[in-house]
Formats: structure tokens, sequence, C-alpha cells
């Protein structure tokens, strides 16, 4: 399952219901939210975006669900020195750019980041439930920014 897209909430209820999880209003929604998010939010993010539709949300759901997502493989946390944790609903090989000013992170598909993976299951027979590469930097528009002041 690693690497699915949702195209419904049905996919998403079946998916929670074949694992045990009930399939709340509330859950679908941070799901959905979750794994349609390219901009790797955080947990908080999250909850302030589900809130705008379920008031009664809790942000101790929005964490539970998350878990639910990441024993699914469905997301990885990104958890940063600062002690920031991300999400990330891309779960396929790829290389994450982030940016040290603004924070913003970037997935860059890459047929070598795939590559590295693939190799290093078939030399170690690893079973492998994540994968991380990052490159850290500054982005164009914190570049332009700073520039310009």
């Amino acid at each position: 399952m690693p690497g699915t897209r949702f195209s419904s909430d049905s996919s998403i209820i079946q998916a929670l219901r074949k694992q045990g999880y009930r399939a709340t209003s509330q859950r679908i929604a941070i799901c959905r939210f979750a794994l349609d998010n390219r901009e790797h939010p955080t947990a908080e993010k999250i909850y302030r975006e589900v809130k705008r539709l379920h008031p009664t949300v809790s942000l101790a759901t929005v964490y539970k669900t998350l878990q639910v997502l990441k024993d699914l493989r469905l997301v990885q946390d990104l958890v940063f020195a600062q002690g920031e944790t991300k999400f990330d609903s891309n779960v396929a090989p790829h290389v994450n750019v982030v940016c040290l000013r603004c924070g913003i992170i970037s997935d860059v598909d890459d047929q070598i980041a795939r590559g590295v993976v693939a190799r290093a299951v078939s030399r170690t027979r690893f079973t492998v439930t994540g994968q991380r590469f990052d490159i850290y930097g500054i982005c164009e528009r914190c570049a332009k920014r700073k520039g310009a002041q």
C-alpha cells in the first residue's frame, strides 16, 4: 500500500477499516488533508485546517490519525533539529529540498534516489519501512528576499 493515492473517501474508509480503525468524518477529513497535501504540514497545521470544517476535532485526534497513517505507511514523519515534525505523504523514494530560512520543503522525484534504495535493499535484504534524503539550503524566494533588503 505504500505510495497509494486515495481518489475518494470510500477508499480512505476501506483502508482504515481494513486495519481495524473507525472511519469517523473527522478522521476521514484528517486523512484527506494529510494525504493530498504536498506542503509537508505539521500536525498543528492539519488541526487548524480540519477544525474549519469540524470544529469539535481535537489535536489528539489529529495525532492519533497521523499515527494510523504512519502505521499504514501512507505518510512518514520528518523530524527536524529544531524539534518540528512535518508529515510527508510521498513515501516513495525521493529527495526533500529544505529551505533553512522559511522551512519550505519541496519533493524532487529522482531516479537515482530510487536506485540507491533499490540497491541497498538488494545488497542487504533489508525491509525498507521508510527513507529520507534531505538537501538543505536557501530557496529562490528567500534568496531574492534577502537580496532585496
